[in-house]
Parts: structure tokens; sequence; C-alpha cells
């Protein structure tokens, strides 16, 4: 196998295990987990707290709510909410989107953070 086709194969390993592991996300468990992020966020439409409203948050793009005050990170870093960025974001929210205002060191468990993301595409 050359170096090409090895690389390939490696890339595609890793988005099926990525793509894995937010198919097995668990709503119900996301739901519990989730509670660290009620501090700050609300699942409530129109309730912002120190955090944005996570209300229809799958699919939005990011800075997108009129009446939150964002950082100028999350503004120009058109990123879409997605599963894989949802994911990337809780993983490691100032590598994702560096100078972000959120005081939030991340969520290390990958089953976690699956659970949360599915959780978070039920807030519609």
């Amino acid at each position: 196998m050359n170096t090409k086709t090895a690389f390939s194969a490696a890339v595609a390993a890793c988005l099926l295990t990525s793509a894995a592991s937010f198919a097995q996300g668990d709503a119900k468990r996301g739901e519990k987990a989730f509670d660290e992020c009620r501090a700050c966020h609300s699942t409530e439409a129109g309730v912002n707290a120190v955090g944005p409203s996570l209300r229809g948050v799958a699919g939005r793009k990011a800075g997108a709510l009129e009446d939150f005050r964002y950082s100028p990170a999350i503004k120009r870093s058109d990123i879409t909410w997605t599963r894989e960025t949802l994911d990337a974001f809780l993983a490691d929210p100032q590598k994702t989107i560096p100078a972000n205002r959120m005081p939030y060191s991340g969520m290390p468990d990958a089953k976690n953070r699956a659970d949360v993301v599915e959780y978070l595409q039920t807030l519609k």
C-alpha cells in the first residue's frame, strides 16, 4: 500500500469512527449530561442567560441570534452548528473558536459529547 492510499484509508477510518460516535449518541443521556451546561444556557426559545439559548442550535450559524451579544470571535467564525462542529466545540471551545468568551474548558469524554450533541438535535 503506498503512502497516498494509506493516508486515504486512515482518513476514511477516522470519518467512519466519527460518524459512528454520533450515531451512538443517546438524547436521554445527553439531557442529563447537559445539566452542566444549564448553568449558562437555556433550552427555551428566546431565553438567554450568560450564554445564548440553545433551542434550535442544530443547523444554526454561530452568532446568529439577534437578541444575544456574542463575542467577535463567534460572530466571525463562519461556523454552522452541525454534529461535527458541536462535538469539536464541546471538546475544546478555545481550540475550535479561539478568543471566544465561553469560560468552559471542554467536555473530554467523547461518549458524553455524543450524547449532548444528540440531545441538542432534539431542541427544535
